[in-house]
């Protein structure tokens, strides 16, 4: 078990999701029952995957073999870009929800906005169907700018949930944030280690030195004690264990800030931009 318990935060639908979870993203299909099996055995009850991960049916076994009950795990999983649209989103989503083997998915995220396709307010439709029967818990986005969300909500009847973006220290997306604060949506941030990049900052080393911790913990803390959501990706018990051990312990203010200042702007970035990113996510 992880040594404090994981707190969870409240969505604007009321829905609780905890802080801290598991990312799979490019997880081996053959290893992600073992990845996530361990996690839970370690504690974690939030799973993120996603159709493009091509792993959702190891998460479902994982989620029967750990022999907890349906209701203690949140599960999220994504839409494929190349699945957007009203009657594609939908088909797209019995298929992850058999994948997954579970009657109700708790978050279902657009993956990417795909403007070039302009096909995320139809897809957002379907995604408004799904919530009402009941299909999904919460339903949200991934991705996305401030000018996507703005349209987004003038035009939905129900808002966003989540917005899961790329946030670390040398990439916190200022804009993005104060967006998603505006709208009620809360901040999810993957790669939040900046996929190890920003370990060996001289003030995260210093602050973890000072507190007797591991860098990857003082970058993980940094995000929470902001309020995001975290789903830091390992395949090591060792590091599962130690990321989500966040809540024992807290950063000063002049820590926060020194991490603060590592912003490096699109330098940081190490993923596609959603301006433009158009892949279909489909294997060849």
């Amino acid at each position: 078990m992880t040594t404090t318990p994981i707190p969870s935060v409240a969505l604007n639908n009321g829905v609780e999701i905890p802080q801290g979870g598991l990312g799979v993203f490019q997880v081996p299909d053959d290893g992600t029952q073992e990845n996530v099996e361990q996690a839970l055995e370690l504690g974690y009850r939030h799973v993120d995957t996603a159709a493009a991960y091509y792993n959702e049916a190891g998460v479902g076994a994982a989620l029967r073999a750990s022999g907890l009950p349906r209701d203690q795990v949140f599960v999220t999983t994504k839409l494929r870009n190349g699945d957007q649209g009203y009657e594609r989103a939908l088909r797209a989503f019995e298929s992850s929800r058999k994948e997954l083997g579970v009657d109700v998915v708790d978050l279902y995220l657009i993956h990417w906005p795909v403007p070039s396709r302009d096909l995320y307010l139809d897809t957002w439709r379907a995604f408004e169907k799904l919530l009402a029967d009941g299909a999904v818990r919460a339903i949200g986005v991934s991705n996305f700018l401030p000018d996507h969300l703005e349209r987004l909500v003038a035009a939905a009847d129900v808002p966003p949930a989540v917005n899961q973006i790329e946030v670390h220290p040398t990439f916190q997306q200022a804009d993005v944030q104060a967006a998603c604060r505006k709208l009620g949506v809360a901040v999810e941030a993957y790669s939040p280690l900046g996929q190890g990049a920003d370990l060996d900052a001289p003030a995260v080393v210093a602050a973890a030195t000072d507190l007797g911790v591991t860098p990857a913990q003082v970058v993980l803390r940094w995000a929470v004690q902001q309020g995001r959501i975290v789903i830091p990706k390992s395949m090591s018990v060792e590091r599962q264990a130690t990321n989500m051990d966040l809540f024992s312990f807290e950063l000063s203010d002049r820590q926060m800030a020194q991490i603060d200042a590592l912003e490096a702007g699109a330098d940081g970035r190490t993923g596609a931009d959603p301006a433009t990113a158009a892949f279909t996510q489909f294997r060849d």
